[in-house]
């Protein structure tokens, strides 16, 4: 009768990235020279019932050939990025009858996936640019919120808007999610008009100040994000960071940096001729959404209350989901 397998122990999780890990293990001697497959059963946290064998030669989710430790897991499941997983191993030997011999389950560990790395950005990015569509001028940067926003930052805070930590909208691998702080600014403005929209889902209020306060040779462009959510509109997410900033240093080894006077999402191509302002673009079909990693005063502008007579909340975006079944702006990594 063939001896029992000891139970995996001292389970080690490494080189974790969005979609993909390496696991190991400590086993006998015994057990390396004779254990022919590994049983790998993977879970998401937030599962309190993870699957486990109902008969001990029913194999898991995962059936390896056993190889070398540590094992690369990767394309088996669609790992998600900043997702927290329960990992758990056996050890099996296959025998004559095609049945397994299997080990007990060994601990649970939890380990959690990765962000985008920056190969997965430039995917991300070289999708975007195909849904840019053509630049236009504009002159001026925006920002609608409620009163209460504006009366809060003229009362506690000196007139001074302060960046806030960014939310988990869109895609879920992006760097910038709940760790880069910023103020959100749009740029988009009417065909019809060349001016910022009338209405806003943001609120009545419209901070606007010139394009050259942001969009200038002394800041740092970044892409950041490509994402929709389950409508026709696209958002592109840009970075703006002054350079030497606490957000430039994060910025620059996780996101794709922009060439501020050639890109097809905003630039400021400077004057045309001596004398002229600068010319200053943005991407005309998809959305802009401009985070500024500074604070900004408000007498850096102006505000005033915007024209439209309601506001379409349909648009707004705050932890809003990416689509995971759109073909335009996923990658081929986990969502």
């Amino acid at each position: 009768m063939n001896a029992p397998l000891s139970m995996p122990c001292n389970i080690k999780i490494c080189e974790v990235t969005c979609d993909s890990f390496r696991i190991m293990w400590d086993m006998t001697p015994e057990d390396s020279a004779r254990a022919t497959h590994f049983f790998i059963d993977l879970s998401r946290k937030q599962n309190r019932d993870p699957n486990r064998f109902k008969h001990r030669d029913v194999p898991t989710k995962l059936v390896a050939k056993a190889v070398p430790l540590p094992m690369a897991v990767r394309g088996h499941w669609f790992l998600s990025p900043r997702t927290e997983y329960c990992v758990a191993v056996q050890t099996a030997v296959k025998q004559s009858d095609g049945d397994y011999l299997v080990s007990e389950w060994s601990q649970v560990v939890e380990f959690c996936t990765g962000d985008y790395a920056m190969e997965h950005l430039q995917q991300l990015l070289d999708k975007a640019k195909g849904s840019a569509g053509r630049l236009l001028k504009f002159s001026v940067f925006y920002r609608n919120q409620h009163p209460d926003y504006f009366d809060y930052v003229r009362r506690e805070c000196g007139g001074l808007m302060r960046p806030a930590l960014k939310d988990n909208s869109g895609s879920h691998g992006s760097p910038i999610n709940g760790k880069l702080h910023g103020i959100f600014f749009s740029c988009n403005t009417e065909f019809d008009t060349g001016l910022p929209p009338k209405d806003s889902p943001y609120g009545p209020l419209r901070f606007q100040l010139p394009a050259g306060h942001l969009l200038n040779p002394n800041i740092c462009l970044y892409f950041a994000d490509f994402y929709c959510m389950y409508t026709a509109y696209h958002y592109v997410v840009l970075v703006l960071a002054p350079v030497g900033t606490e957000g430039d240093a994060f910025c620059r080894t996780r996101l794709p940096m922009l060439d501020l006077t050639s890109n097809p999402f905003l630039t400021n191509a400077g004057p045309q001729r001596q004398g002229d302002e600068p010319v200053f673009c943005h991407a005309s079909d998809v959305i802009l959404e401009v985070l500024f990693t500074e604070p900004v005063r408000l007498d850096q502008g102006a505000v005033e209350q915007i024209s439209g007579h309601h506001q379409l909340m349909s648009l707004t975006t705050a932890n809003a989901k990416k689509d995971p079944s759109c073909k335009v702006c996923n990658i081929s990594v986990g969502r």
